[in-house]
């Protein structure tokens, strides 16, 4: 029976993108999009990327105009009609990374299934981080010692 569900799925992505009337393709960014804003809704995710690449997303917000990138620590590789995608997160200390992978799993694999009808064929997460709550991102440090 599952057999005959994955081939039901696959042929109604393959009428979606490729019809007698033309193909669609879907480019690389458009899917890592889609996975990174997936992610950014989970809760228990801080941040995507690793320590470089937020540290450049943090220098590029505030340049007047410039917008952080919606595909920061998320590749992809998108075919025909599949598509996989890595992920580089932050976690929230206290949050149960199994629970937030899974929550992750299922958002990004919908999302992209939904907006594009690739068939998502499989999500990596790398937790790169655990954010702590003292970590705060601008503030100072309020002891009374000089460091």
């Amino acid at each position: 029976m599952a057999d005959s569900t994955a081939t039901k799925t696959a042929e109604l992505q393959k009428s979606r993108l490729a019809t007698d009337q033309g193909m669609t393709t879907i480019a690389d960014v458009v899917v890592q999009k889609i996975a990174g804003l997936a992610t950014r809704e989970v809760p228990g995710v801080h941040a995507l990327g690793g320590g470089a690449a937020r540290a450049f997303s943090a220098i590029r917000e505030r340049i007047p105009g410039a917008t952080a990138s919606a595909g920061q620590g998320v590749s992809v590789e998108v075919g025909e009609k599949q598509a996989a995608v890595d992920l580089q997160v932050v976690v929230e200390y206290g949050a149960a990374i199994a629970d937030v992978a899974r929550s992750i799993r299922r958002g990004v694999i919908g999302g992209v299934e939904h907006m594009t009808g690739l068939e998502v064929v499989e999500v990596n997460i790398a937790v790169s981080d655990l954010h702590l709550p003292e970590d705060g991102d601008e503030r100072p440090a309020e002891s009374g010692r000089v460091e």
